[in-house]
């Protein structure tokens, strides 16, 4: 089968689409918007987990699991959070089948067993975890109450595209109760900056940190914190969001607790989650026309070593030096594959570990061996050095911190590149077009006004920057006065 991509200015969203099954990341599942996560791509979507994971326990969370199924009653008990999510959910009706008398072979829905309450499958954990909360939290001695939980949420979405938006997918969620106000607003500033230290360290994505508008928050939020994003097409993505939730489900669901003067108070909420999103994000930042470029810090394979001989006698003195080098390699937790399979030839197996995105590939040959040197080629920039055998794997350390670094920085260079400030709307208009990327613009604070710049451009406010400079100014669409600027741009 052909390995050939689209490339990305062909055309932008097929080549995404073809490079996330080609290079065996995902595939369309028999079910409509849901995917199948194949072994490579859930090798990354392990690491991600891993490390946020780790993040995630040195904060002091615990993990927990609560239902997939969310009584309807009680999914409607926060009505903002069930006004928001009411055209995504899933719901079960029934609890068994049987056979249909007029189908010979096939099943129908059993009408005796209809469920004497309807299920929502959940598409967050909100309703069915406040309600659990309130058997948690009797004193301020329970408080804080640190839990994260992985799992997987149902969203129906009409749209999808693999990773990015499917009808069910992965990720982990942050549900925390806490004293005081001030505590909780800490928590959700904590997580956010989380969110941002991993996908800045770990994905090689730089991000801005900000604040979701009114009409952006999530449902049932006093506030929300958010990372976005740019892709290398010039849309934002965005990475990850903390929700100040303030006492909204701890009315709901009734979570009180005694403070230390005995006085019934409610809890102060946050909540907070990345998903398998994150895993388009990838993708999408750093990848070429060639397929997957990977940073280090998340390659399921970090090296991949590839002997290119004649005879048998030739592998087997190949194959006792990269034992050796391979070694060296594990000792410094270097992740790394010797492909020494003899069914594919070494310019097969170049493109496919090209296509797959390893950031280092080795080529050694009975030449390399008699001279002490080794092929190594970066997969970022496909540069190639021949380099000493003796101490490579040093070298290759060295390296993969280099490939590291410069990833992100490029990513940097093309985001910092792509955010124009501009003063009118038909300039608006014009760099949205013809450029794309983040547009940093006044707003007049409405919600009218930010609705009717999404009618009319598709673009919308990714954020309020935490960093932004308060300043006097125009509306870009209104003229209206306006406290600073925002970012807008369209958006996965």
């Amino acid at each position: 089968m052909s390995k050939n991509l689209t490339t990305r200015e062909e055309d932008y969203s097929k080549w995404y689409n073809e490079l996330v099954v080609k290079a065996d990341l995902a595939e369309n599942s028999g079910v409509r918007g849901c995917m199948v996560i194949k072994p490579y791509g859930y090798a990354i979507w392990e690491k991600m987990q891993a490390e946020l994971d780790r993040m995630f326990k040195e904060t002091g969370h615990q993990n927990a699991y609560f239902p997939l199924f969310v009584p309807k009653s009680m999914f409607e008990a926060e009505e903002k959070n069930a006004e928001g999510f009411a055209k995504e959910c899933a719901i079960v009706t029934h609890y068994r089948l049987k056979n249909d008398p007029d189908k010979p072979g096939k099943l129908m829905v059993d009408p005796n067993a209809k469920l004497e309450e309807e299920l929502i499958v959940r598409p967050t954990s909100e309703a069915i975890i406040w309600s659990t909360y309130r058997g948690w939290v009797q004193s301020y001695r329970d408080l804080p109450l640190l839990i994260n939980q992985w799992a997987n949420v149902v969203r129906w979405e009409m749209r999808t595209r693999l990773f990015l938006r499917t009808a069910e997918f992965l990720w982990q969620e942050g549900h925390t109760a806490h004293a005081t106000r001030k505590e909780a607003i800490e928590e959700s500033e904590k997580m956010m900056n989380v969110y941002a230290d991993f996908v800045q360290n770990f994905m090689a994505i730089p991000v801005i940190k900000g604040l979701k508008t009114e009409t952006e928050r999530f449902a049932g939020a006093e506030e929300t914190y958010c990372i976005e994003a740019l892709m290398q097409d010039g849309k934002a993505l965005q990475a990850g969001t903390s929700h100040f939730l303030g006492q909204n489900f701890a009315k709901a669901f009734d979570v009180k607790f005694a403070n230390a003067e005995g006085k019934q108070e409610y809890v102060w909420g946050t909540s907070w989650g990345v998903s398998t999103r994150l895993m388009g994000a990838l993708v999408m930042t750093h990848s070429d026309d060639k397929g997957l470029v990977l940073p280090p810090n998340l390659a399921p394979i970090q090296v991949v070593i590839v002997p290119i001989y004649k005879s048998d006698e030739q592998l087997q003195a190949i194959s006792a030096a990269v034992a050796i080098v391979s070694a060296a390699l594990r000792k410094l937790n270097i992740s790394v594959k010797y492909d020494d399979r003899t069914t594919q030839k070494p310019g097969f197996k170049f493109a496919e570990w090209e296509l797959k995105g390893v950031p280092v590939r080795i080529a050694v040959g009975p030449k390399d061996l008699e001279n002490g040197t080794f092929e190594v080629a970066r997969r970022d920039n496909l540069s190639k050095e021949v380099v000493a055998a003796d101490g490579i794997e040093n070298y290759i350390a060295t390296l993969l911190s280099q490939i590291q670094t410069d990833l992100f920085s490029n990513a940097l260079t093309y985001r910092e590149s792509h955010i124009t400030e501009v003063n009118s709307f038909e300039e608006f208009k014009s760099i949205l077009e013809e450029k794309g990327g983040f547009i940093s613009a006044h707003w007049d604070g409405t919600a009218a006004t930010e609705e009717k710049i999404k009618e009319l451009t598709k673009a919308t406010i990714r954020c309020i920057p935490l960093d932004r400079v308060e300043e006097a100014g125009s509306c870009v669409f209104t003229g209206n006065p306006s406290v600073g600027r925002v970012l807008f741009a369209k958006a996965y």
